[in-house]
């Protein structure tokens, strides 16, 4: 592919976790235009129609969204705005451009009552706002008819933002011991293997022979986490593992009911990852082992 024909990737939140290194790792698959809030108010809708329309993409990427879940309980009309209203309007102007949308969605649209991993196709049921406005993203994505992969995952962190391992981090070396939440089950899914993992699904696209064709027969829902799964205490203990602290704080396991915040989460969030492997032929490594290679960046 010759410059000049190069796609257009436009990509929002490039200021957080996962647009952070998206905007790294999509390089080589197009030209991608990466907006952050100075150039892109994503909570106004109209401006989010304009800009679209100016930048003319054919690939639109967003994993902007508010992703504050306990905060999200006391501003419901924002996370509705950001989480449900922002991707229905990105998926509204994909479908009249004739563009792809990348979205990414949460394990929280589950309720954690499964005695198992969660599939794609198993009835949704959030517990929080949280929850709701990405379920409610997810659906109007579909509703749209635009060509589309949603992305569910699950505990993001990375070397930047707000996030579990930089908090633990953060209060490791402050405190000689930390109380963690131990009756939580998932899979931390570094913000790098998300990055990674969609650019290998997008380079298939690119080297379709009918762009349209391959759409139509990838458009959908796919879980995409790291593989195995702990504990919110477990992985808490695998960060002091791996950290360079002189001090190394004492992790002591505890209920969620001994720790009440303001979302209530799911106790199980285990998502099974085998569509996306079956599909695109790609597998997140293990929780543990990304997280090793991480930390070697903080």
């Amino acid at each position: 592919m010759t410059s000049h024909t190069q796609p257009t990737i436009l990509l929002t939140g490039v200021t957080g976790q996962v647009g952070f290194e998206l905007a790294r790792t999509l390089q080589g698959l197009g030209k991608v235009v990466a907006l952050d809030r100075s150039a892109l108010d994503l909570s106004n809708l109209d401006e989010v129609r304009r800009v679209v329309r100016e930048v003319g993409p054919q690939l639109i990427v967003n994993p902007a969204a508010h992703t504050a879940v306990d905060k999200a309980e006391s501003e419901p009309d924002l996370a509705m705005r950001l989480n449900a209203e922002l991707p229905a309007t990105l998926a509204e102007a994909a479908k009249q451009l004739g563009a792809g949308l990348v979205h990414y969605s949460t394990d929280y649209v589950f309720d954690g009552a499964k005695d198992g991993v969660y599939l794609e196709t198993d009835a949704t049921n959030p517990q929080n706002v949280y929850g709701r406005s990405k379920l409610a993203g997810e659906q109007a994505i579909e509703a749209s008819g635009c060509a589309h992969l949603i992305f569910r995952t699950s505990w993001v962190y990375g070397a930047r933002g707000n996030n579990f391992m930089r908090t633990m981090l953060r209060l490791g070396a402050e405190r000689p011991e930390l109380s963690v939440v131990a009756d939580q089950i998932g899979a931390p899914t570094w913000s790098n293997t998300i990055a990674a993992l969609t650019s290998n699904v997008l380079a298939q696209a690119a080297g379709a022979t009918d762009a349209a064709q391959w759409w139509a027969e990838h458009s959908g829902v796919y879980h995409l986490t790291a593989d195995g799964s702990t504990s919110w205490h477990g992985f808490a203990e695998a960060i002091f593992e791996f950290a360079a602290l002189e001090n190394k704080p004492v992790v002591k396991p505890i209920s969620a009911s001994a720790w009440p915040t303001p979302a209530k989460r799911p106790a199980n969030s285990r998502i099974s990852n085998d569509k996306l492997a079956k599909v695109f032929g790609v597998r997140a490594p293990n929780w543990k082992d990304a997280l090793r290679l991480c930390m070697q960046s903080v």
